[in-house]
């Protein structure tokens, strides 16, 4: 009889995705990972066959789960752009040095060089505006932004503010991350707030 698994798939993944973000996809071994992760590499070649096929899990894991920052800010806040603001505080919650971001810097260069890693990008980048540009949508729909907003646009907007803010504030060293981002989108939202709005309420 197989012996029943202790630590599930999921926590290896995100066991992996904190030691690449320690080390970069370059510098991430099977060991790191097990490490994080309380296990024996053995057991890791066994499930996941490789480094390669391991980081291949983590993106494609990355991908499936882009949505669950959304769901999750939707149950917590009443509005809309406090959702979204929450939200994408989740999702850069795994950064808090330049270092970190490094890492996540480095798996970069794997999407855009190997088109495995770049299909479960592409899914993740997809997935993330979706969930943005929904948000958006019930901010038009409660009141918070203008009737004539263009959530397409800026969906794309928030998306670019999203990413550019991680570059500058590993760079710059401005505040705190949480702070650059709700600064930053606060200032991308501003022009298409509704009439008498000067931001959002959770």
């Amino acid at each position: 009889m197989a012996r029943p698994r202790t630590t599930s798939d999921e926590a290896i993944l995100r066991a992996s995705a904190r030691a690449i973000s320690l080390h970069g996809p370059q510098g991430f071994t099977l060991a790191a990972a097990a490490r994080e992760a309380g296990l024996a590499a053995a057991t890791l070649v066994q499930r996941f066959g490789s480094k390669r096929g391991l980081l291949l899990a983590v993106a494609a894991h990355s991908a499936r789960t882009a949505g669950a920052p959304f769901e999750q800010a939707r149950c917590e806040h009443a509005s809309p752009l406090a959702a979204l603001h929450a939200a994408l505080a989740s999702l850069a919650s795994g950064v808090s040095t330049p270092r970190e971001l490094a890492g996540s810097l480095g798996f970069l260069q794997l999407d855009l060089t190997d088109p495995d890693f770049r299909e479960h990008a592409a899914e993740h980048t997809r997935r993330m505006r979706q969930e943005i540009a929904e948000l958006l949508a019930d901010g038009v729909a409660a009141g918070e932004l203008a009737p004539g907003a263009d959530v397409t646009a800026l969906a794309r907007a928030v998306q670019i503010t999203y990413n550019g803010t991680l570059i500058v504030w590993a760079l710059s060293g401005d505040d705190t991350l949480t702070a650059a981002l709700r600064h930053d989108l606060a200032e991308t939202l501003r022009p298409h707030l509704a009439a008498g709005r000067t931001g959002s309420r959770s």
